[in-house]
């Protein structure tokens, strides 16, 4: 068991909620939503974490989805090492980005061209003024508990109901893009129906997680996002699939490979930088044409398309590529999917390498936020924290999802099992 003294995390948190907003710079680090002082980890090798303290910890957040070949993969550590001593930022053309380009645009068919970015929320903000520019149509349809990012035209959810303004989920949200957003519900043919009919005319693009995970695990009916697509064709909207977290996680083709739909545009973030920052918007041809300078759609970054992460990005796709990892990630998260599941009182939702953590009882798949168990939150606090003190670290929330590595194997799914059972006796 792992102790529960914290002096070391204790302090350098008290020292950073001096210098930073709570502490950190991105907000369920804070710990807020399970309570307790996060730990501060130094570093990371497979499938380990290692805090301040020197303690360990096996590790199902892996950096929130990029590191799917584990921490520390030697090829791409090898890669950074390569691009570290030609020179980590040029600021010019270089042909980095083009070879990892390249690696992209030839194995995905709905993706001709490709523009290197920062972060999955700058890829969604350019997405969406593409489509705008495409269709001269100004707003824009997503679905309740579809994150895309910080961006103020997706931080909204639904008032009491479709006909009301959606209503900013963060403070300094400006009226006109919580008025140019529309939202609707995830698994519902006959509210599409309604909104489509209604509206229409007037949707520049519909955007969606085909594979939601980040108000849990949600995955969605290819039925539902045919539905979607049609609806979207008929209206003149671009489709586009924000596959930040599902893109080269589940399959190298993502979500829209395994349903068989090829959007408009789509959006990458994660695994294609091999863990550095990174994002990236693609789709067809004519449609990224439209981006300068070769059309009107300005975007811009200094450090688009970094060599260290595009040298990092190539080492790591080069890996996945031929299917084999993904092959031994499913067999491995079936693997977790059924210990997990003979848990009394706990529910698995998995896709592939991706799963979620439901401390309640389901009995269908749930594809929404509505079908959440009331009770899924509640718990998540203190099996969490008795999760940590055993050595396993998920992510602080009951809503974020876990992630499996090529550095995991049947030992560690045992590990979270039996720490799991031992969680839930009573207290």
């Amino acid at each position: 068991m792992v102790e529960r003294i914290l002096s070391r995390s204790d302090d350098l948190y008290a020292r950073a909620c001096a210098v930073s907003p709570g502490g950190v710079h991105s907000p369920v680090r804070a710990f807020r939503s399970v309570g307790g002082t996060p730990r501060f980890m130094t570093s990371g090798h497979g499938a380990m974490l290692s805090d301040v303290d020197g303690r360990q910890y096996l590790d199902f957040c892996m950096a929130f989805g990029p590191l799917i070949l584990g921490h520390g993969n030697a090829a791409v550590r090898e890669a950074v090492i390569g691009a570290l001593d030609r020179g980590w930022s040029l600021g010019t053309a270089e042909p980095y980005s083009l070879e990892l380009a390249e690696f992209i645009t030839h194995r995905i068919p709905w993706v001709q061209s490709i523009r290197f970015v920062n972060s999955g929320t700058e890829a969604v903000m350019s997405a969406l003024r593409v489509a705008r520019a495409a269709t001269g149509r100004s707003r824009i349809l997503k679905f309740e508990g579809c994150y895309h990012g910080h961006a103020d035209s997706m931080l909204l959810r639904a008032g009491s109901g479709l006909a009301d303004a959606p209503v900013p989920d963060s403070a300094g949200i400006g009226i006109d893009a919580a008025q140019g957003t529309l939202i609707a519900p995830l698994d519902d043919e006959a509210a599409l129906e309604r909104i489509f009919a209604t509206h229409g005319a007037e949707l520049a693009a519909v955007i969606i997680e085909p594979l939601p995970a980040n108000n849990g695990l949600l995955p969605q009916r290819p039925e539902f996002l045919q539905a979607l697509a049609e609806q979207a064709r008929r209206a003149g909207a671009l489709l586009i699939f924000d596959e930040v977290i599902s893109g080269f996680r589940i399959g190298f083709q993502g979500y829209a490979g395994y349903c068989g739909i090829a959007p408009d545009l789509v959006t990458y973030g994660k695994i294609i930088g091999g863990g550095f920052p990174v994002g990236a918007y693609g789709g067809r041809r004519e449609l990224m044409e439209l981006v300068a300078p070769v059309g009107p759609v300005y975007q811009a970054g200094t450090l688009s398309a970094n060599p260290v992460a595009m040298c990092a990005g190539l080492a790591a796709l080069q890996q996945l590529a031929d299917g084999q990892l993904y092959r031994q990630l499913e067999t491995l998260g079936g693997t977790l999917q059924k210990a997990l599941s003979g848990i009394d009182g706990v529910t698995v939702q998995r896709h592939g390498s991706i799963f979620w953590l439901v401390l309640g009882t389901a009995a269908h798949t749930i594809r929404s936020p509505s079908a959440v168990p009331a009770e899924a939150g509640k718990r998540y606090a203190g099996i969490y924290h008795s999760l940590l003190d055993q050595g396993i670290y998920l992510a602080p929330s009951a809503f974020e999802v876990g992630f499996l590595s090529a550095a995991h194997d049947a030992g560690s799914i045992t590990a979270l099992t039996s720490a799991l059972r031992q969680s839930l006796l009573p207290r």
